[in-house]
């Protein structure tokens, strides 16, 4: 292995609260930060020394407060507006099960190809791999060799994983990620051999805390 790795821990933030049932995507609602046990694994599971970064959404700062308030020494998030969930649009005001029973011609068509469709005044879960991306290329060459501690949604580790694994959109919505998992992958700038170029290690997806 030819140069230092730059180690990302994802979270995913806490259970969220009060959407009843309603589609939230972007939208800026609370989370559930009550389960203390959790938030002490957590706390224990994350490395210390790191660079701290979330989305800009409330449920991803709180997630990373009650981390902190669980006892783990680390700074307040510096906020990534492209690391926010996937943009829902008109849809972020209602459920799955109501779109299903209006059939509209626009929730057909996002069906048949759910990884680059859009929602009406919303973004792609592709679009969302662009920007996830670019974020993650910037802040691997901010802090190079360093541990990065994410706190954000699950389509914006999704999209992480689609990247780190050259992964089809479609492909990457099947995979699950857990309300306060932990996601780990390696960015190794060298490459795992002399010559190879930059390259991503998966270490491990959707970890409970424990």
């Amino acid at each position: 292995m030819t140069g230092d790795a730059t180690r990302w821990w994802w979270v995913r933030h806490a259970p969220v609260t009060g959407h009843d049932g309603k589609i939230y995507g972007q939208s800026d609602v609370p989370c559930d930060t009550s389960d203390t046990a959790s938030f002490r694994a957590l706390a224990h599971m994350l490395p210390d020394g790191a660079v701290w970064v979330s989305s800009h959404l409330g449920r991803t700062l709180e997630t990373a407060a009650a981390i902190r308030a669980a006892g783990k020494p680390a700074p307040e998030p510096a906020p990534e507006p492209d690391f926010a969930e996937q943009h829902f649009g008109d849809w972020q005001t209602q459920s799955w099960d109501d779109l299903h029973a209006g059939g509209t011609p626009e929730y057909r068509a996002f069906w048949e190809n759910p990884g680059h469709s859009a929602a009406p005044g919303g973004e792609s879960f592709a679009d969302l791999i662009v920007r996830v991306t670019a974020v993650m290329a910037r802040l691997n060459g901010d802090h190079d060799g360093r541990d990065i501690v994410a706190v954000a949604h699950g389509g914006t580790i999704r999209a992480a994983l689609a990247t780190a694994l050259d992964l089809k959109p479609a492909r990457a919505l099947a995979i699950k990620i857990d309300t306060l998992s932990l996601t780990r992958m390696d960015y190794v700038p060298g490459g795992l051999f002399e010559g190879q170029g930059g390259m991503w290690r998966i270490v491990s997806v959707n970890v409970p805390p424990r």
